[in-house]
């Protein structure tokens, strides 16, 4: 699995249930998630995993970790749990996680990034997620004009502002997820529930271990990594990387097959190209597309004389846009580059 732990503290720890008591019992207890809105099985064509690349679906085992406000991780039963929707809302919702159950669970399939992702990293993941709409609760809510950010704090003590308007978009997904691939979510990743919101990454949408939500203004209240200097909104940019062959890789002389993955979420990928030694462009094949919320794997064949060579990827969203080849860090909001691979062919 990748990982990364920051060690900063968000506070609060001194309230928390941390320990290991039952907690694991409390996920067993909850048992298989039947959605009433499942998601479609995976098309055979939507990965190219006979080359050694990522399979579609991430397992829950190998699905990246950011833990940014403590060294701990939270653990709450799900009986334990609950949860307010306040602030600038006509009526505080009172959830419990026997509320959520009891709702009717819809199931997604979105790829999350992290927007500390250098260009080429591993820090990007698939899963088919089970949960509530977050946009109905709001609803229910009834969000206030005005109300510009939905300000989510977790159990640890972090705290996350993502943009209302987005969440409200009617196709926009955004969920309050209680599973993945099947399971209840496993604790690391948030059980036990957690936000999910396709397009934006994750510091302004992906509260794990959620415990508060307010509705407010960007003015009113900062969260974690916006005090820091990050990003207020922070929508995905389209990206790519090639996964075969790896760095420094030798490969024999002659037809090279170059594989990798691409992704624009809530865009979706309509064009991947790759090239050795800054020659021609070469359109990739691309896999079958699952929706426009996931990444997208392609493949494409180049023909390599002996020697030390450089691979180049770059993809075009369904607006047009293609990468940039200009090399941006990741802070405020996101990397932009061309990923690129020295490999040898002999």
């Amino acid at each position: 699995a990748v990982t990364a732990v920051g060690a900063a503290v968000a506070g609060a720890v001194g309230q928390l249930r941390f320990g290991s008591g039952g907690i694991e019992d409390s996920r067993q207890a909850i048992g298989a998630l039947r959605p009433a809105t499942p998601v479609p099985a995976v098309p055979a064509g939507a990965d190219f995993a006979s080359l050694g690349t990522p399979t579609f679906i991430t397992p829950n085992a190998d699905f990246y970790r950011i833990d940014t406000a403590n060294l701990l991780i939270p653990r709450t039963a799900a009986e334990s749990w609950s949860m307010s929707i306040h602030g600038m809302v006509d009526r505080e919702l009172k959830l419990t996680y026997a509320d959520l159950m009891n709702r009717p669970l819809v199931e997604k399939t979105i790829t999350l990034t992290c927007v500390s992702n250098e260009i080429g990293g591993e820090l990007i993941s698939t899963s088919n997620f089970v949960g509530v709409p977050l946009r109905d609760l709001l609803m229910e809510a009834g969000v206030q004009p005005g109300a510009t950010q939905i300000f989510t704090t977790s159990e640890d003590g972090w705290t996350c502002g993502t943009p209302t308007d987005v969440v409200m978009e009617p196709d926009r997904g955004a969920l309050l997820a209680i599973g993945m691939n099947g399971e209840p979510l496993p604790l690391e990743h948030g059980f036990p529930v957690r936000m999910v919101v396709p397009g934006l990454y994750g510091f302004v949408s992906a509260t794990k271990w959620l415990a508060d939500m307010e509705l407010t203004t960007f003015e009113a209240a900062q969260s974690y990594w916006l005090k820091r200097g990050w990003g207020e909104k922070a929508p995905i940019k389209t990206q790519s990387r090639i996964d075969k062959p790896k760095p420094f890789e030798r490969v024999d002389v002659g037809k090279v097959t170059v594989a990798g993955v691409a992704w624009s979420q809530h865009r979706g990928i309509d064009r991947v190209e790759v090239r050795a030694d800054d020659g021609p462009w070469v359109v990739a094949e691309l896999a079958t597309e699952v929706s426009t919320d996931t990444w997208r794997m392609w493949r494409a064949d180049l023909e390599l004389g002996a020697g030390s060579h450089t691979l180049q990827c770059r993809s075009t969203d369904r607006t047009g846009a293609t990468q940039p080849v200009e090399r941006v860090d990741p802070i405020p909001d996101g990397a932009t580059g061309w990923h690129s691979v020295i490999m040898t062919a002999a």
